[in-house]
Order: C-alpha cells, then structure tokens, then sequence
C-alpha cells in the first residue's frame, strides 16, 4: 500500500521523514503561521520574527525546520529554544519528539529549573542536537561550562513577550551575546511591545516578518464576554458563572496569589474541585497541581499571571479574568489560553461599573468587540445543571456490568411509583443543594451600566491631556482614585527591572500584605514608579518595603511629597 503523505507539507519543502510523524500525529493541514513561517525558516541563513497567539501551531512552525536543518551525525548542540517557563520547555521538548517519531537520530533534551542539574549535564554530554532550555537553567550550565554554545547555528525565542515581561531580558542578551555562530535567530511572540523590537533590533539583521492576523489581535476561536456587577457581589458572580457552565475546564486569573489563595479556599469549602497556583508553591506542589489540572481530576485552576506563564494544557473551555489585568496586552495571554488547535473557548470578564472603559481599551487593542452577558439566575442556573445532569444520564454507557442482575429488584421497588415520581426524586437528590442556594438568589446584574460605561468613556477622554514632558498623553487608570485621602509613593523600581503592572502591583502587595483595594494609581516609568494608596496605609507600606532587597539592590520607598521625587499625576 503506498505511503499517504500531507502534501500541503510536502510542498512547504518539509522532508519525507518528519512528514512520515505528522501524518502519524494527524495532522491535515498547516496552520497559518506554519504555511507562511517555514518555508524562511528552512532556508537556515534568514532572521525571522512571527507574531501569533498561543494556540496556532508554533512549535511545530520552527520545530519541523530545526529537525530538518540540524546534522543529525554531529552529537552536539547545534539549535538552542528558549522558553520562559518549565512546563512550556517540557511540552517543547514533548512536542519535538513526536515529531521526529521517525527520525530517530535527532534527540533532543529540555533543560529547566527546579529538576536536577546533574540529570540534565549527563543528558547533555550524551549528546544532542537541540536543546530546550528556560533562560536561568541555561546561564547555570553556561557558567558551569557544562554546555558548549559556539557551535549553536539556530536560536529561538519562544513566547519573547512573556519571558521579557517576566525580567529577563538581561538572561536573553546574555544567551544572545554567548553564540557568536549563529546563523539566524527566530523569535515568536504573541504580542510586540517595545522591548521584544528592541531586542529585535539589537540582535537580528533585516529579519523577515510574518504576523498572523493583526497585531495583538486575539484568536478568533474565541468568544469575549463580559458581565458588569458591583465590587461586592464578584465572589458571587464567579460562583453563578461556574454553576451555570457545569461542564467547565478553566483557569481563573486573578491579580494577587492572595485572591488566588483566598478563592480557591471559599470554593474549596463549597464543594468545587480547584486549585490556586501561585509563586508560594514549591516546584514539587506545582507539578503536583498541573498533573492533577492535565488530568482533569481538577476542573479549574486558579492563577496569577506570573504563575500561570507558559501553561499550556489542551482543551480548557473557559478563561475568568476575576479582574481585568492592568496591563491590556497581558489580557492576550490569558485568553490564550482557551480556544487551542482549532478549538473553541470562552474568555469572561468579571467587571465593575469603574473598569467598562478599561474592557474598552482592550477591545479596541484587540480590534474586537466583547459580548455583554446578564448575570443568569438562580433559575436559570438551575435548569442549565439540571439539563447538564440529564444530559450525562441519557449518555451513560450502560454497555458494561450486570446491570440485569439489579432490573428485577429495582422493578419491585419501583412497582408502585409513576414514572414521573422516579424522575422527580431522582432530580431532588441531584438538585438539592443547589435549589436550597439558588431559590432566593439575588440579581447581580447592574442596571445602568450602558450608563455608566458612556459616563466612564466621557471622563476618560477629559481626563486624557497633554502633560508638558514631549506632549505625551497619560491616561488615567480605573484605578486613579486621587483627591483627598490618597498619598503619592516614590520607588525606586521601574520598567528596567522587568516588571510591567500587572507583576509590580502584585510584587507591592506581596511584601506590604495589603489589599489592592487601597491602591489608586500606578505610574511606571523605566528607572522608577509612583504608587497612589489610601493615606491610612501609605505608612505600612513604607514600613514592609523600605528597605527590602531586590535583586541585591536596596528597595527605597517613601512619601513623594516629602523625599522622593516630586510627581504630577
């Protein structure tokens, strides 16, 4: 029988033996960022940068070319990934070898954090052609002279985005500066702010560009939704959101490991099945908790952004932003993580009346416009679980076990009961508990929210001027409380020290142990930021984070208007 071939990948230019794995793995078609990235970078000599989202097939857009390109009889690294996070790095390196199912010769390792450095020195001097490596394992071995990289001919950024919001920007150029033979560098990126060109710039010469859809636009496998309700009531409306899809597979995003923490343990205490991920766990406890989440004994996972980097699980039907993120670009990456392979998933956002302009921004970021859902019913949650339950009876296999040993006894008990009785009682047992909770559920919808999003959209605008530095425009956040009873912080952390909002506002809060409720306004700047916080506990927050270390460097934070530099907000 002849050999049946993908010939959309054939004529890419891909060879018979790596065609021979993806016909094994199903593949039918190349994805967009396939059909256009890999025929550049078969080429081996071109800088390329690709702009996709997560989900759209990159691994094997510059993993099929990196399995052709590399000289499978030399034992030594020849091609270099590098990835932001553990996890992201083993499915890479999962990935790869699926791929070279039938190229045997090529072998490949990943290299990461929080495993032994010992394993991973002997799997190198094994020998291999491709490494997969995070950046801070990969300076380790670097340092140790345990891995050679002068003959490293490709490199790749994978997710360059996330690994540069993540700080380490310095570890890339480093990696960078130590491969003087490189032939071409690859980097993939969901999004392309301005550190991901600077390092295009630096370090790639006339690279070839392809974007996949627009620019920070997001996956159009995906369905935004947002719901609107006040501060009080978004515990419960992630709760009545959870309930009426019965069959969900999440990740909640919150913007604090102690929002995570604390909502992972009120639903823990109400029956759901989840688990918080954040940066408190250990290496052992996280692994533990994404192998339970793979294999869905888990049905949500609760997250900070910093700790839900790189995740990469098939199948997720739904993304809960339980705030929206402060930073628009980091929403790209949460939704990412539905609507995978083709599939489709759900992002929602839980929303007060003050952040509609903030949903704005990001749908015009995204090009985009999100739907707005009422928050369902107590009824209305009750008949979606109650068809769910129904539903899973009706396709029940009933194929195995001996079922018929039990039909004359049920027949017996049930001689003197209506059909109608039967599936009554059988609802009740189903059903209790939520009827109970559900049967005086009060609305959570806010009424006059289109109201309160034109009002919004208005004082955004107004307050949007030209300050006298360059004539640039600054926004103000949804958060930018100001007035009376609010002080201006002075820090000596900013931009250069890697971090972007949404990691800085839960780096402050982390180590002052406040609420982010008490925040109005953060202002980032490269070398430095201003913190707006209620004058209550302005005083705490100096204490917790004046003087702390960073990186080696002292913290220094202190009342703007009284010893750090004066700052017009």
């Amino acid at each position: 029988m002849p050999k049946v071939f993908n010939m959309s990948f054939e004529a890419l230019g891909i060879e018979e033996s790596l065609l021979q794995g993806i016909n094994a793995l199903g593949f039918t078609e190349p994805t967009p960022i396939q059909e256009k990235a890999i025929p550049i970078l078969l080429s081996g000599t071109k800088d390329f940068v690709g702009l996709a989202q997560t989900g759209t097939g990159k691994t094997a857009a510059f993993g099929l070319p990196l399995l052709q390109l590399v000289d499978s009889e030399a034992r030594h690294p020849q091609a270099l990934v590098v990835c932001p996070t553990r996890e992201l790095c083993m499915q890479i390196t999962k990935d790869i070898a699926k791929f070279s199912l039938h190229k045997k010769s090529i072998k490949s390792v990943a290299v990461y954090g929080g495993a032994s450095i010992g394993d991973q020195i002997r799997d190198l001097k094994r020998g291999v052609q491709i490494v997969v490596a995070t950046p801070g394992r990969l300076i380790d071995l670097i340092e140790r002279k345990a891995i050679n990289l002068e003959n490293i001919n490709y490199i790749v950024l994978d997710e360059a985005d996330e690994m540069l919001n993540m700080g380490f920007r310095e570890d890339i150029e480093f990696i960078l500066g130590n491969t003087p033979n490189k032939n071409s560098i690859w980097l993939f990126s969901a999004t392309m702010p301005s550190e991901v060109k600077q390092v295009s710039k630096r370090f790639m010469t006339t690279p070839a560009e392809v974007t996949i859809g627009k620019a920070n636009s997001s996956n159009v496998n995906i369905d935004h939704q947002y719901y609107t309700t006040s501060g009080v009531n978004r515990y419960h409306t992630l709760k009545r959101i959870i309930d009426f899809n019965p069959g969900i597979y999440g990740i909640i995003f919150t913007r604090t490991k102690a929002d995570a923490q604390s909502i992972t343990e009120s639903l823990i205490r109400e029956g759901y099945d989840i688990e918080a991920l954040h940066g408190d766990l250990t290496q052992a406890q996280r692994d533990k908790v994404m192998a339970r989440f793979r294999e869905k004994s888990l049905q949500l996972l609760i997250a900070t952004d910093v700790a839900a980097r790189g995740i990469d699980v098939q199948g997720i039907t739904h993304v809960i932003n339980y705030e929206l993120p402060d930073d628009p670009e980091v929403y790209t990456h949460r939704s990412g993580r539905t609507g995978r392979a083709g599939n489709s998933g759900i992002c929602i956002s839980i929303i007060s009346q003050r952040e509609a302009y903030r949903l704005r921004q990001i749908e015009k970021l995204l090009n985009n416009r999100f739907h707005k859902l009422d928050i369902p019913s107590g009824k209305d949650v009750c008949r979606k679980q109650f068809f769910h339950f129904i539903d899973k009876m009706l396709k029940a296999d009933i194929s195995h076990g001996e079922y018929e040993t039990y039909i004359p006894l049920l027949r017996e008990k049930f001689v003197d009961m209506e059909k109608e009785e039967i599936l009554t009682r059988v609802a009740a047992l189903e059903f209790d508990r939520f009827l109970q909770y559900y049967e005086n559920a009060a609305d959570l919808n806010v009424r006059d929210d289109r109201r309160a999003e034109r009002t919004s959209d208005r004082f955004n605008e107004r307050s949007t001027d030209r300050r006298e530095s360059g004539g640039k425009r600054m926004e103000r956040s949804s958060s930018d409380r100001g007035g009376a009873g609010y002080k201006k912080l002075f820090i000596n952390l900013g931009t250069k020290d890697g971090f972007y909002k949404a990691s800085f506002l839960q780096f402050i809060l982390d180590l002052s142990d406040l609420k982010k409720e008490v925040l109005g306004k953060i202002d980032m700047k490269e070398m430095n930021s201003w913190v707006e916080i209620e004058s209550g506990a302005a005083n705490q927050m100096i204490k917790m984070i004046d003087g702390k270390k960073f990186k080696g460097r002292q913290i220094r934070m202190n009342d703007a208007d009284s010893g750090g530099p004066r700052k017009r907000f």
